[in-house]
């Protein structure tokens, strides 16, 4: 995977020797800006979205623990850059992935690259599991997934679902409307244990809001918000087994 990651460092030399470093011997590291004391950190950090910080302990006007109460909600990794041993105990309880002295051992700039990729890696694996088809609709819940995580909606609030290319339009009995980067075939999987039947290549349909059935070779279905969404005749007997 690809660690977005930033710089911060107030010697210019340093900063350029680790992302010499970086470029050479880590080939997974992004390095998408530098800063050279606090207040340009916040500015990177609160403009970007980060996977790594490298972090030197002592800058000008404060060190690395003041950026860090500053930032508050800590979403990235940090791997702390210091000539100083005595500040590691400060860095495990600022829970940092990493503590690389001065001058930087390549060795240990790659260990600790490594153990962030590890973390990150699994990270992801437990949201991709949170979100697998047949395992998200417990208790009556569904999650979709958004660039910054994933909303959790209640399938009782969903009337029906709409194919857009690779993306599903999600519809809400609150007349509101989800544009979800997930194919509607992943959502019929994902409802299969709740009442929700595909009643057309574009459309899944939440049976609970079926309120009447209009007769044709497949005929259509009207929602309790007056939608009317035709049946595919392929998709017809499906529709109709859940009114037996």
């Amino acid at each position: 995977m690809k660690l977005k990651s930033i710089i911060v460092e107030d010697e210019e030399t340093s900063r350029t020797i680790l992302k010499n470093y970086i470029a050479k011997y880590c080939p997974n590291v992004e390095v998408l800006g530098e800063a050279a004391n606090i207040e340009e950190a916040l500015v990177l950090i609160r403009n970007t979205e980060l996977d790594l910080v490298f972090l030197d302990v002592e800058m000008p006007y404060g060190n690395a623990f003041d950026l860090l109460d500053k930032v508050g909600d800590i979403s990235f990794e940090t791997v702390f850059v210091t000539a100083y041993n005595h500040y590691a105990i400060d860095a495990l309880n600022a829970h940092a992935s990493y503590y690389l002295m001065k001058p930087i051992s390549i060795d240990e700039l790659i260990k600790a690259v490594d153990y962030v990729t590890e973390i990150r890696t699994k990270e992801d694996a437990l949201q991709d599991q949170v979100l697998v088809p047949k395992t998200n609709s417990v208790n009556g819940k569904i999650t979709i997934p958004q660039q910054d995580g994933f909303e959790v909606l209640e399938t009782a609030d969903i009337l029906y679902c709409k194919a857009d290319d690779n993306y599903t339009e999600i519809y809400l009995n609150t007349n509101k409307k989800k544009l979800v980067s997930k194919t509607l075939k992943y959502f019929e999987e994902a409802l299969s244990d709740s009442s929700f039947a595909r009643v057309h290549k574009s459309y899944l349909v939440n049976v609970n809001e079926v309120k009447k059935y209009i007769k044709g070779k497949g005929g259509s279905v009207v929602l309790s918000n007056g939608k009317q969404i035709m049946v595919s005749a392929s998709k017809k007997s499906d529709l109709l087994s859940y009114f037996k």
